[in-house]
Parts: C-alpha cells; sequence; structure tokens
C-alpha cells in the first residue's frame, strides 16, 4: 500500500500485524536514495544504494510493474493505434555436459588396475640410491609405491597387506614391505621432495593443454590436538592441529602442476612465486588466478616475469593515494580492476576450479590424514594429491583416449 510523500508501508513476513516503512529520495543525484527502518536495512547499509533489504527490492518492484502499467494505459487511451504490450523475458540456460556413461563406466570398474599400472610407471622413473654397507634396503620405487598406494585404498597399514601383496603377485613391485617399515616410509623426510616433483611428473603430459592455472590452499585435520592451560578461565583448553596444502591446479583439467605442504596457519601468500616457478618449468602460463591473500606486489611480478597475466582481486583498503607508490603493474591491475570489474571477475571466476579440485581429493581419499608426526603427515597428504592426479588420467583413459607417458612428457 503506497502512503503519502514517497512512503510505503511494506508487511512483515513473519508478523502479520507489523510492517515497515520505507522511504524514497528521487532527488539525488545519481538516481534514488532508498530507506526502511527494518533492522536488516540499519545493519547492512553502509551507502547510498548499497545495503538494500528486501522490503526495499519488494518496492523497487512494485515501481517496475506500476510504470509498465502506467505506460499501457496512456498508450491505449490512443484512440488512433491500438496497443498489445509485450513482455520480453531472457532466460540464461545454465551449460550442461552430458555423461559419457559407457567410459564412466568403464573407468570406475577398471579404475584400480589402471591406477596401478599408472603408479608403477610413474615409480619406475624415479632413480634408486646407492648402497654401500648394511642390510639391503627396501627399494626406493617399491617404498614410494606402497605409500601413494596405501593412501589411494583408505584402509589400515594391516588391512593393507593384502593388496601390497597381490601387487607383487601382479609385478607392480618387486617385494611387498611390512606395514611397519611402511610407517617409517611416511616418517622418511628425504620423500617428501621427491613426492612433489612425482606430482608435476604426473601434470606433465598435459602440458599442451593446461595455459591457465589457479593457486590456492586446503585443510587436511589431522589426529592430533594442541592442550593449554588457560589462566585467565582456569580451564584446559584444547584444539585440533591440522595442514595445510598449497596447489596449483590448471582451471581446464583441475590437475594439479606443483604442490607444497605447511602447517595449518603458514601464509598462503609466499607460497605462490614458488609454485609458479615450479608450473612454468613444463607448461606454459597465460593466465594465474588467485584469491585475496595472495595481493602483494612480489606475487604480481612472480606471474608477470613468465609472460602471464595475474588475476588478484584488490581489497577493499587497496585506495588510489597507497597505489601510487607500487610499481606500474600493480597500479595498473588495480585500475583493471576497478574499471572493468566485469571483464575481471569473467577471468577470475575459472579460480573455481581449484575449489572443484580439493573437493575431488577430499571425496575420494578423504579429508583427515592418519599419521602422527609432521613428515608423515606432509607426504600423506602429497600421496594424497599424487592419486588425485593419476586418477585423472584413469577417466582420460577412457574418454579422452589419452595414454599419459609421464617421465617422457616431463623430459620433453
Amino acid at each position: 500500500m503506497r502512503a503519502k510523500g514517497g512512503r510505503w508501508l511494506v508487511p512483515s513476513q513473519t508478523n502479520n500485524t507489523k510492517g515497515y516503512i520505507d522511504s524514497f529520495d528521487s532527488t539525488v543525484p545519481n538516481g534514488v536514495d532508498y530507506r526502511c527502518d527494518c533492522a536488516e536495512f540499519q545493519f547492512r547499509h553502509t551507502a547510498p544504494q548499497t545495503g538494500y533489504c528486501k522490503h526495499i527490492y519488494a518496492v523497487m518492484v512494485t515501481l517496475t510493474a506500476e510504470t509498465n502499467a502506467e505506460r499501457t494505459e496512456r498508450l491505449a487511451a490512443d484512440g488512433t493505434r491500438t496497443v498489445t504490450e509485450k513482455v520480453t523475458t531472457t532466460v540464461t540456460k545454465r551449460t550442461t555436459y552430458k555423461q559419457v556413461w559407457p567410459a564412466y563406466n568403464a573407468a570406475q570398474t577398471q579404475g584400480k588396475a589402471t591406477f596401478l599400472r599408472l603408479l608403477a610407471d610413474l615409480c619406475a622413473g624415479v632413480p634408486e640410491p646407492e648402497q654401500h654397507m648394511g642390510r639391503k634396503r627396501i627399494p626406493l620405487r617399491d617404498s614410494l609405491f606402497g605409500a601413494t598406494f596405501k593412501v589411494y585404498s583408505t584402509l589400515s597399514g594391516r588391512r593393507f597387506q593384502t593388496d601390497l601383496r597381490d601387487a607383487q603377485t601382479a609385478g607392480h613391485i618387486s617385494r611387498a614391505p611390512h606395514y611397519n617399515s611402511l610407517f617409517r616410509c611416511f616418517e622418511d623426510p628425504a620423500l617428501t621432495p621427491i613426492l612433489q616433483e612425482l606430482v608435476s611428473v604426473s601434470a606433465a603430459p598435459l602440458a599442451s593443454i593446461e595455459d591457465m592455472f589457479a593457486v590456492d590452499a586446503t585443510g587436511f585435520t589431522t589426529t592430533r590436538f594442541a592442550r593449554w592451560f588457560d589462566h585467565k578461565w582456569g580451564d584446559v583448553k584444547e584444539k585440533r592441529e591440522w595442514m595445510k596444502v598449497h596447489a596449483m591446479v590448471g582451471t581446464k583439467t583441475q590437475i594439479v602442476t606443483a604442490v607444497d605442504v605447511s602447517h595449518g596457519y603458514a601464509n598462503d601468500a609466499p607460497y605462490l612465486a614458488p609454485l609458479t616457478d615450479k608450473t612454468a618449468e613444463t607448461f606454459t602460463l597465460t593466465e594465474v588466478s588467485a584469491d585475496r591473500a595472495y595481493l602483494s606486489r612480489k606475487n604480481f611480478a612472480a606471474v608477470d616475469k613468465h609472460g602471464a597475466v595475474p588475476f588478484i582481486p584488490f581489497k577493499s583498503n587497496s585506495v588510489a593515494w597507497g597505489i601510487a607508490r607500487n610499481t606500474a603493474l600493480y597500479r595498473r591491475r588495480f585500475h583493471y580492476f576497478n574499471m572493468e570489474r566485469d571483464a575481471f571477475m569473467a577471468q577470475y571466476h575459472k579460480r573455481s576450479n581449484v575449489e572443484a579440485a580439493f573437493s575431488m581429493m577430499k571425496r575420494k581419499f578423504g579429508d583427515s590424514l592418519r599419521s602422527k608426526t609432521q613428515v608423515a603427515q606432509f607426504n600423506e597428504a602429497l600421496c594424497k594429491v599424487l592419486c588425485h592426479n593419476i586418477c585423472y588420467f584413469i577417466q582420460s583413459i577412457h574418454e579422452l583416449g589419452i595414454t599419459p607417458h609421464f617421465w617422457q612428457e616431463a623430459a620433453a
């Protein structure tokens, strides 16, 4: 119901006896300034024409409908012609992709056998360290195969022994390590850089496809808790410890091209430059997207160094007088972000693919780490990323006919 002087009474949806007064001022320079006396508007409203509540949107819809009705009546009153009002509604159809069920079924039913074959080929390229004295050690390739296969199976070390013996019978490894030897393999810090390299090598066959990337971090919970005594409240507090995986992901295929692991409270920004440099060793970069946590001059320069365009949104406190003291690249990206916001967001939206990759990883192999020590947790998290890359190629083999040759592609 409309009141006098541009004031509206909008009924409440939760209370039949209550309503809110909405008013608007059409004399403001840039349009109409709406106001509402509801609590939602008072909480969200920060400046004119921002923070609208649902009552103001109801007034806007009513005004638009009345304007169209008045126009129809005015044209219909003209006796020289008959007016037929046409309303055109534009509906954006969501793009959908049909599932190739024969290929999907083949990938799921034959996935484990294909995974073992690809993992064995990937571990076969790892050089074996020389041993000059002492008891003969377990081959490094068998240790890497067993650790990654255990993470893929999501079984405990003891129940995993049957699968490991079957892999030995199939010829994928020379010997099946004992479960205690497998646990010690996870706790070996020398395996961390090897697993990181295996992740990069496993993504190399897609070097001719991927050129746009996104970087982000995700957390994996652990089974350990940190406890301390709070003197202020006189009580024992505890919190679960967690680890963070920093990854560079291709936006077309969700393949992980470079990865690093840190403790849960590490800053994200310092990891963009090394991940970009590692990816640039195999891939040609054209775009790199990241969220506001990676906003810095060093990260802009790290991406620009490889001829790529950084798409990193600026924060609300990034103002012009502060930007003037920064580099020319930083200023260009700032003005592009503010003046071409729609074009920027269209490219920046590709960053959602890194979230999809993390979701795939956690749904298949779990979002928690079973290991107790920090080194073992790091290696277990890297094994999850490696399993994710191999599983992507299993799907590609059946759907796209891609046959990966990991070490040959990496060398090329």
